[in-house]
C-alpha cells in the first residue's frame, strides 16, 4: 500500500523515468505513460528502461503503460515530462482523460516557439486548469545521478503555496530534498535559459577553451538570465537558488548534461542537422533559443548568448565566430 495517491508520469525518457524513481521512493505508486508499447513491456517485464537508464532497477511501485487511459485512471498527480515543443499538441488529446482536480506538474525546460509560453502556461490553455493546480519542479537534477540515488535538492513551485507544500511531502524521498517556492514564472525561465547558456559553455569546451572561459559565460549567462526574468515579474532571489544558479552550474559543468554536450558538438564542427542524427536524446536549449531570444526582444531585454546560441544553432554562424562576436561587444559597467 502507496502512502500516497496514484502519479501518472508521461514521458519514458531519461528525465520522466528517472523522477519515477524520486516519487516511488517518495511512497507514490507511479504509472508511466511510454509513447512506444515496448519501452512500457521492458519496463514492466525487466523493471529497468534499458533505451534511456540502462542498469537501473526500477522500484516494485512503478508500472508503465502505453494506454493514456490507463495511465491517468485515479491518477489525483500528473507529472508531464516530455519535449516541450510538441507538448502543447500531444497534451490536447491527453487533458479530456485528466481528473478535473489532479494536480499537474511540469518538469520541461523550454519556452514553446510558437507562442512564447511557458510550459504552465500551455497547461492552462489546454486543461482550463487554474494556477492551483499547476505546478512545476526544477533544480540541478541530472536524470542518470538522480536515477542513481544520488543526493539532490530540487525548488517545487506553484503560486499556490499550500499546494506547493502539498507536493513537496509527495515527492520528499530518502535522496531528494525539494524546496517550495510560488515564484513559477522564474523556476521556468531560469529552468529554460540555463540550457542555452549550456550550449554556449559546451561550445566553449569544443573550441578547446578552459576554465576562465566557461566560469565567465556561466556568470554572464546568470546576468541574462535574471535581467529577462525580473523583467517580466520573476522574484531575483529565485535566480539565485537552486532553479537558477543551481541548475545552471549543473547544465554547464556536467558531462552527464545534454545540451553542453550538444554543444561541444557544434564547438568540435558539427552541425545541428548532424547531431540530431547522432541522439535519440532531446536538448531543449537548441529547440528553445529561438523562442528565448524572441522573448527578450519583445520585452526589450539585452540578451547576446541567447542571440548568438540561435545563430549557431541554425546555422548563421559558428561556434567560434560567436566567441568572436562576444568578444567583440561594446564594454559596459558589469551590473549594467
Amino acid at each position: 500500500m502507496s502512502e500516497f495517491g496514484k502519479v501518472a508520469v508521461f514521458g519514458a525518457g531519461s528525465w520522466g523515468t528517472a523522477f519515477s524513481i524520486v516519487l516511488a521512493d517518495a511512497g507514490n505508486d507511479v504509472t508511466i505513460w511510454a509513447r512506444r508499447d515496448e519501452v512500457a513491456t521492458a519496463i514492466n517485464e525487466r523493471r529497468e528502461n534499458a533505451d534511456y537508464l540502462p542498469g537501473v532497477e526500477l522500484p516494485p511501485s512503478v508500472r508503465s503503460t502505453h494506454d493514456v487511459e490507463a495511465a491517468l485512471d485515479g491518477a489525483d498527480l500528473v507529472v508531464w515530462a516530455t519535449p516541450s515543443q510538441s507538448f502543447r499538441e500531444n497534451l490536447r488529446t491527453w487533458a479530456p482523460h485528466v481528473h478535473p482536480d489532479a494536480v499537474m506538474v511540469s518538469l520541461m525546460k523550454g519556452v514553446e516557439l510558437s507562442t512564447l509560453n511557458r510550459m504552465s502556461e500551455v497547461i492552462a490553455q489546454e486543461t482550463g486548469a487554474g494556477a492551483e493546480r499547476i505546478a512545476v519542479i526544477s533544480g540541478p537534477n541530472l536524470a542518470k545521478e538522480i536515477a542513481r540515488r544520488e543526493p539532490a535538492a530540487a525548488v517545487v513551485a506553484c503560486a499556490d503555496e499550500d499546494v506547493a507544500t502539498r507536493l513537496q511531502q509527495r515527492v520528499h524521498s530518502p535522496a531528494f530534498r525539494p524546496y517550495t517556492s510560488v515564484d513559477v514564472l522564474g523556476c521556468e525561465l531560469g529552468g529554460a535559459y540555463k540550457n542555452v547558456v549550456g550550449l554556449a559553455v559546451g561550445m566553449a569546451v569544443g573550441l578547446g577553451f578552459g576554465d576562465n572561459t566557461t566560469a565567465s559565460i556561466i556568470t554572464r549567462g546568470l546576468a541574462e538570465t535574471a535581467r529577462l526574468a525580473m523583467k517580466l515579474g520573476a522574484n531575483p532571489l529565485t535566480l539565485m537558488g537552486l532553479a537558477g544558479l543551481g541548475d545552471l552550474v549543473a547544465t554547464c559543468s556536467s558531462p552527464l548534461s545534454r545540451n553542453r554536450t550538444f554543444g561541444e558538438k557544434l564547438g568540435q564542427g558539427m552541425t545541428t542537422e548532424e547531431i540530431y542524427a547522432s541522439t535519440r536524446q532531446v536538448a531543449e536549449g537548441a529547440k528553445s533559443c529561438s523562442s528565448l531570444r524572441a522573448l527578450a526582444e519583445q520585452s526589450g531585454v539585452d540578451a547576446p548568448i541567447a542571440t548568438y546560441v540561435d545563430d549557431v544553432v541554425a546555422g548563421r554562424l559558428t561556434a567560434q565566430g560567436m566567441m568572436d562576436a562576444v568578444l567583440a561587444r561594446d564594454t559596459k559597467p558589469e551590473t549594467a
